[in-house]
């Protein structure tokens, strides 16, 4: 029987998002420290919805490299949000699959919400909004080859 590698998200206390991944006895883990960067992209005024999602691609991303280089990345979740993702002040997300050089991965506790992510009118009307992405994250060549060395 083959082992499958593990990728485990959790919501810690509503104010750190822990990404680990394991194989075998290798495991990697970051946290998204959500005080922070809600901070900073409220005092840039970036859409904290949107900025998330791109950071949680990214932290995904490299947390998986480092038990396990890969070129190619694919990336598949459901995404719901009380408003268009520009205007969102709640998104729930649901990690479908994920699968690195086409090796799947077993998702525990892959579904998440945060809320009071942005600061809402008082005359805010909700919007439900979901959408599906499903793409793929290219390690670049150079950033592979350090990955792989740090496995050696």
């Amino acid at each position: 029987m083959a082992v499958s590698p593990v990728l485990i998200i959790k919501l810690v206390n509503d104010s750190a998002i822990s990404v680990r991944a394991r194989l075998y006895d290798d495991f990697a883990e970051h946290e998204i420290i959500l005080n922070s960067v809600l901070t900073y992209w409220w005092a840039n005024d970036m859409p904290p919805a949107i900025k998330f999602l791109e950071l949680f691609d990214s932290v995904i991303k490299r947390t998986i490299n480092e038990i396990m280089p890969h070129k190619n990345l694919n990336l598949k979740y459901d995404v719901k949000a009380n408003e268009v993702l520009d205007k969102a002040s709640i998104i729930e997300v649901n990690l479908i699959s994920v699968s690195a050089d086409g090796v799947g991965f077993k998702i525990e506790n892959g579904s998440f919400t945060l809320s009071g992510i942005r600061k809402v009118e008082p005359d805010f009307e909700s919007k439900e909004y979901s959408t599906t992405y499903d793409y793929i994250i290219e390690t670049p060549d150079i950033i592979l080859k350090k990955y792989k060395e740090m496995k050696k």
